[in-house]
């Protein structure tokens, strides 16, 4: 990579990887929930991660380039620490908890990934890209929000007996 260009490319291709991998671990993860809103929010952000990747195959078509070609190590290490934090959870209550932690710690990493992007699109005059690009960032945001909410209403009180 030798300009920006170049690293808004790779960060693209990351990205996709990133929400191709969570495609494929949130149904596990709604499985796992057991509480009923919990478990929509899961299934309800899957169908919006399916849209994330539409929209970043959709950038990379305007680019001229593929989305496929990057792993994100990032990404499959959160899915990994998940799968060992629902091996591990011993009760209903901790499992949800702990899935809200889990989900936050997926969420967090790609806020900070779109943001990112939004910003070298800006920077670079991709001005339609950096649009599609904030609309999943906002999209990301929100679902923070959603499981700050869920935890902070009842899911963590519940835990701690």
């Amino acid at each position: 990579m030798k300009t920006l260009k170049d690293l808004f490319e790779n960060q693209l291709k990351d990205l996709f990887s990133a929400e191709s991998q969570l495609i494929k671990a949130l149904p596990q993860v709604e499985k796992k929930a057991n509480d009923s809103k919990l478990k929509e929010a899961f299934k309800s952000h899957l169908e919006e991660t399916k849209g994330h990747k539409k929209r970043l195959e959709e950038i990379c078509d305007a680019l001229g380039i593929s989305a496929k070609g990057e792993t994100c190590k990032a990404m499959k290490g959160l899915i990994k620490e998940t799968e060992s934090f629902m091996d591990e959870a011993d009760s209903k209550e901790v499992m949800d908890a702990g899935l809200i932690a889990e989900a936050q710690r997926v969420e967090h990493y790609e806020i900070s990934g779109y943001g990112t992007a939004v910003r070298y699109a800006k920077e670079l005059g991709y001005d339609d890209i950096a649009s599609k690009l904030q609309k999943t960032l906002d999209e990301e945001y929100n679902a923070d929000n959603k499981l700050d909410k869920l935890a902070e209403s009842r899911l963590n009180e519940k835990a701690i007996s």
